[in-house]
């Protein structure tokens, strides 16, 4: 039972040391290690206004900004037609616009070919008509999130606001 603990602890402090981090220096003796950023990110850029007739778009642009290529899952992204509920688009009055296209069903692990690389220093960009997956039937302003960062592994912090008139 003693060599199985010192096992387990052995290989959790093997295991850590794995991860991916760098040493900085500021310029004294000392160096301060610094988590080094592996992950893709994304940011919603859209019009302020959109007629309630018309389309309501969403630019959905990726960047890599690590020294390396990265790639991401494109499933519940737009860089596939509308196949799942991967935004939330909720009305200023707290009411969530519902979803009204297709909810794809999909088999784990997603295939090689679901994949999209990005190289890097570099950002790929895409733009999604909101009005075709969600019911956006009354003027007023929408705010616009990204929900799919489980499976496509990219992370979105930000969100919009479109005003619809």
């Amino acid at each position: 039972m003693k060599n199985i603990l010192i096992t387990a602890v052995a290989a959790t402090l093997l295991l850590s040391a794995c991860g991916s981090t760098s040493k900085v220096s500021d310029g004294n003796s000392d160096s301060v290690a610094v988590a080094k950023d592996t992950s893709l990110t994304a940011i919603l850029r859209a019009g302020a206004e959109a007629k309630l007739t018309d389309s309501v778009k969403v630019g959905f642009i990726v960047y890599n900004h690590t020294d390396s290529v990265r790639r991401f899952c494109k499933w519940h992204t737009p860089f596939e037609p509308l196949m799942s509920k991967y935004l939330d688009v909720i009305a200023a009055d707290g009411t969530e616009a519902q979803y009204q296209g297709p909810m794809a069903k999909r088999m784990m692990p997603p295939p090689a070919d679901s994949y999209i690389s990005v190289q890097p220093g570099d950002s790929l960009a895409v733009q999604v008509n909101v009005s075709k997956g969600y019911q956006i039937t009354k003027p007023g302003k929408y705010i616009i999130k990204y929900n799919g960062s489980g499976l496509s592994g990219i992370t979105v912090k930000d969100s919009v606001t479109i005003d619809v008139k």
